[in-house]
């Protein structure tokens, strides 16, 4: 196949290729030390602090979005045929404040001004999809961005004073929309993209079938959908990850199926991009997802990645387990369906061959008289990873307990079902004694270890409160289906 050998994106106001590129260069480094556009900060370098926010667009089925991504940890090479925003195009050729940054003086929603950049590009972000937002949706969009002097009152409101400065139609991106969708369609010519530096190599597959023909070529390959993982082997422990096989532009991978007994997910869909097809269903997983780190977070992440790199404490795994999800996975032409419970064999292995991807997860639509929920447990509410995670799916029918799947993540080496809760659930009488009960099987089902996340104690013992709180939760709700944190 025709290989190009550059990257091709377009930076605010201006177009840009590159023909040495490392797999570990970040956007962020891009930014600050190769253009020189500092309003873009580093903080914690891990895509939690929101200090590095920049808005990246690209086109999806034809359609270019605009989407809040954390610099810090989004790799150079994954940008081709895409839009960067940064701070500093904010403003307009006069030098006058955008309505967002006028309503962040306003109502002084900065003090010593390191995490402002940031903000500003996330409530910018909500300010395009959303020019009426609620306090609700003001916090949600503002997770993945934390403050430790100013406190979040008046960036709240400044946030509600965005519209009353100016209109998302006059705003800059809107007017270009047409200009810019068209530049980047050009962008996306079909070929593979080959570039390296010094040895370090990067591979975007020009579909999926390049992709299966690339891991065949290269088996040892590092694949990157978001990078929400990887990017910390980069910053944190400086970790080569050559050579790089790059996904998340295609969107053969980013498509969602929902049929009359399914739900197909394509592995490289993002948290954001799944939720509304999830919680059609599933409505108790709307505030689960929502607690899935921050938005910056579930714009890049993908639930192909959260299930491939096999995390014993990933916050889908669990949910989707106890959903009686399956897997394909792909290698060269040949694809092959397992239960998502198998795919987990121990800490670090997963049921994955060399030159085999994930390429499609399937949730079965729910069943009926089905009760579900999903817990996550963590020491901060917001952007914290899980200690423990939970989901039930239990089948009652004539008050009697038909069917039951609980799976926990971090109560074992991999996300893993409570088997023994489960066989003390079913034939039982639909009670709160039936599941206090149960829970004290999960001591049979796990010993989990200890660490600075929970103790192997709190960790059995909340988890055996959960089942007391997914009654309790049914009790308070007449629908089907409940959400707690």
């Amino acid at each position: 196949m025709t290989a190009r050998s550059e990257i091709r994106f377009v930076l605010n106001d201006r177009d840009v290729t590159l023909d040495r590129v490392s797999a570990s260069d970040t956007l962020l480094d891009f930014l600050r030390i190769d253009r020189r556009l500092t309003g873009t900060k580093e903080g914690c370098a891990e895509g939690d602090c929101g200090a590095c926010t920049v808005l990246v667009g690209r086109l999806q089925n034809g359609v270019l979005r605009y989407e809040p991504v954390n610099a810090c940890i989004r790799l150079t090479a994954s940008l081709d045929a895409c839009h960067v925003v940064s701070i500093e195009y904010l403003s307009g050729p006069s030098g006058k404040l955008h309505p967002v940054q006028q309503a962040m003086v306003d109502h002084h929603g900065s003090q010593c001004g390191f995490c402002t950049p940031g903000f500003v590009m996330s409530l910018y972000a909500l300010w395009m999809g959303n020019p009426d937002p609620s306090e609700t949706e003001i916090e949600t969009a503002l997770q993945g961005n934390l403050c430790r002097c100013t406190g979040y009152e008046p960036i709240i409101k400044a946030a509600k004073a965005v519209t009353a400065l100016g209109s998302s139609a006059d705003d800059a991106l809107t007017h270009e929309r047409a200009a810019m969708t068209a530049k980047l369609a050009k962008l996306r010519d079909g070929k593979r993209v080959e570039v390296s530096n010094a040895g370090s190599r990067c591979i975007l597959p020009a579909s999926v079938d390049d992709l299966a023909d690339v891991l065949l070529e290269t088996p040892d390959a590092t694949l990157i959908a978001g990078a929400t993982d990887v990017g910390l082997w980069v910053t944190k422990f400086l970790r080569d990850i050559s050579p790089v096989v790059f996904l998340s532009h295609l969107d053969e991978l980013r498509q969602i199926d929902v049929t009359d007994d399914a739900i197909t997910i394509g592995a490289g869909v993002s948290y954001t991009d799944s939720r509304a097809a999830m919680t059609e269903d599933y409505p108790h997983l709307g505030p689960f997802w929502d607690r899935i780190a921050g938005w910056q977070i579930r714009s890049m992440g993908t639930i192909g990645g959260n299930v491939a790199n096999g995390s014993p404490i990933g916050d889908t795994p669990p949910v989707l387990i106890a959903l009686d999800a399956s897997i394909t996975l792909r290698k060269g032409s040949e694809r092959r369906t397992i239960p998502i419970a198998d795919f987990f064999i121990d800490y670090g292995k997963q049921d994955m061959a060399k030159g085999e991807f994930l390429e499609s997860i399937r949730i079965p639509r729910p069943a009926k008289d089905a009760i579900h929920a999903a817990y996550k447990i963590s020491k901060r509410r917001d952007e914290d990873i899980s200690s423990v995670c939970a989901a039930f799916n239990i089948t009652v029918e004539d008050s009697k307990i038909t069917s039951a799947r609980i799976a926990f993540g971090g109560m074992a080496a991999t996300p893993k079902r409570a088997a023994h809760a489960e066989a003390a659930l079913v034939g039982a009488a639909w009670t709160e004694a039936a599941l206090i009960a149960a829970a004290e099987k999960l001591g049979d089902d796990f010993s989990p270890l200890s660490d600075w996340r929970a103790s192997s104690d709190y960790r059995l013992q909340v988890s055996k409160n959960l089942f007391q709180k997914f009654w309790m939760d049914q009790q308070s709700d007449t629908t089907t289906t409940r959400i707690s944190a």
